[in-house]
């Protein structure tokens, strides 16, 4: 399954936002060249190779490998922040919001393994301006986890003793799906999902004879 094919929750994700078309085949064959590659791996040739492009026409769109890097990183760090902003600030308990906070994230992270592997394991290859960009958005990604989970607390839902490590834990859990989800595995990213919402849930004192533990 090519990366513009893959699936979040049933949802495609065409890169819509990358215009024109050509700027949009470079990006999806880097996000494929990294994944399978890695970044210090990969060259501008094999790039414009796998997206039927000449090299020369790679830096019309981008003005270096980098560029492309920071580019698939920014939008995918965009779309995680979406949707745990998504999650934390809609309606419910802080378990029902912790739950789908959980789901959708690894849903993304399974059903867009491809890209996720490349956002979330190759932040060390960008310079320092774009690097400290995208940490900025990772620390927003950590807020609206930690908030749900302080909610919990502070409600008496969550038993837990260190919030900021427990963060810390659960975004591990969800973003290491992307590492080893197999498309050709038992489980759909549905039920990898629902599996691990129900994990992190034990993992903060959730009773499981709660009414709202259930509704998930």
């Amino acid at each position: 399954m090519s990366t513009a094919q893959e699936t979040a929750g049933g949802e495609t994700e065409p890169w819509e936002e990358v215009t024109p078309d050509a700027a949009r085949r470079l990006l999806v064959a880097a996000v494929e060249a990294f994944a399978e590659r890695g970044y210090h791996a990969t060259t501008t040739r094999d790039i414009a190779g796998r997206a039927g492009m000449s090299p020369a026409a790679l830096y019309i769109h981008y003005k270096t490998k980098e560029e492309l890097l920071h580019r698939i990183s920014r939008i995918g760090h965009d779309k995680a922040l979406q949707i745990l902003r998504t999650a934390a600030r809609g309606e419910g308990t802080a378990t029902q919001r912790l739950a789908e906070a959980v789901s959708s994230f690894v849903r993304w992270h399974a059903g867009r393994r491809t890209t996720a592997r490349v956002v979330q394991y190759e932040l060390d290859a960008l310079g320092p301006e774009a690097r400290a960009e995208i940490l900025a958005l990772r620390r927003q990604v950590d807020a609206e986890v930690r908030g749900i989970i302080d909610d919990g607390v502070a409600s008496g839902e969550f038993r837990v003793l260190d919030v900021h490590g427990t963060t810390l834990a659960v975004l591990s859990l969800c973003i290491d799906v992307a590492r080893w989800f197999n498309v050709d595995g038992p489980r759909t990213p549905e039920e990898v999902g629902a599996l691990y919402a129900d994990l992190v849930l034990r993992m903060v004192g959730v009773r499981q004879d709660r009414p709202d533990a259930a509704q998930r």
